[in-house]
């Protein structure tokens, strides 16, 4: 039977009594699913899924993503499957180490918070993280809830950035190294830019999410630089506000899956120096094109079609 038991306030439930590597039956997937859209993320412990066994589960909820370019580390011969470590090499392609190359990614205290591919004119439905090896202590990551995050904003707040729509774009605030910059160059190659509703409407909860993350928001359309950056500060300060996160301890076998249309997360960076590998799998669910408050949907800038990876 499944089991679900909150662990924070507004964020976040442990699932219980169910094996993610059986067949599950519709009652199951559907208690899931509920979990999923009203909690925002849930957590499995002590699974024993392989890489088919994950693409199997998440079948029973979506069709899964096959991205077009990963790294050597995932398993070739399972396109859904992502592995995390994969982004350890990311620097060595550009001249960088995998420090360098995250400072310069991530350079202020909210830029690391981000949905998955949130640049994309449709980004991905959910997200199922699987562990298979972490460090003895570290590594946590923690998730944020955009729709109590918006449900907390005052009243005139609310009516203001329902009417907003902002750029996302892919590399924003990456902090270019001096001369040549191999990454900075890939970027501009293989941009991906979208203008989203600052609100959007969840397709099936109804509820409104502020629409915001510190990774790939580029600037509010129609304001200017500098009250776009207010705005964006205020708003961004909001969506992680402690009352609205949960953060969750892995061990080999923890499963987490989230709705990527309704959370931000943000993944840690206290555990490089233990010298233990934390070693996830990923496999992301596609999704819908955001619609605002308005009813108008995203609109594509560059380097995403709906449906197309």
């Amino acid at each position: 039977m499944v089991e679900v038991q909150p662990v924070a306030g507004y964020t976040g439930a442990e699932i219980t009594g169910v094996d993610l590597a059986d067949e599950l039956d519709d009652a199951q997937v559907a208690a899931i699913w509920d979990a999923v859209l009203r909690w925002k993320v849930v957590f499995f412990r002590g699974q024993r899924l392989d890489h088919a066994g994950h693409v199997a589960f998440a079948r029973r909820f979506g069709r899964p993503v096959v991205l077009a370019r990963r790294g050597s580390a995932s398993p070739a011969d399972v396109p859904e499957v992502e592995t995390t470590a994969d982004r350890l090499e990311l620097g060595g392609r550009f001249g960088m180490d995998h420090d360098e190359w995250l400072q310069r990614r991530r350079y202020s205290l909210l830029r690391g918070w981000h949905c998955d591919h949130g640049a994309r004119v449709d980004p991905p439905a959910a997200t199922i993280l699987r562990a298979e090896a972490v460090p003895p202590y570290g590594g946590d990551t923690t998730w944020s809830n955009l729709a109590a995050a918006y449900a907390g904003l005052s009243a005139p707040v609310k009516e203001f950035v329902d009417r907003l729509r902002a750029e996302h774009r892919l590399g924003v605030g990456y902090q270019p190294r001096p001369g040549d910059d191999a990454y900075l160059r890939h970027l501009l190659d293989h941009q991906v830019a979208s203008v989203h509703p600052l609100v959007r409407v969840h397709p099936e909860t109804g509820e409104r999410i502020l629409y915001v993350n510190g990774y790939y928001v580029e600037q509010i359309v129609d304001l200017s630089r500098a009250e776009s950056r207010a705005v964006l500060d205020m708003l961004l300060e909001q969506a992680v506000r402690p009352e609205y996160t949960v953060r969750f301890r892995w061990e080999p076998g923890s499963v987490a899956f989230w709705d990527n249309r309704a959370t931000i997360h943000l993944a840690p960076s206290d555990h490089a120096h233990l010298g233990a590998p934390r070693i996830m799998h990923r496999v992301m669910l596609a999704g819908d094109v955001p619609v605002g408050v308005d009813g108008k949907p995203s609109e594509a800038i560059t380097g995403s079609a709906p449906g197309r990876w």
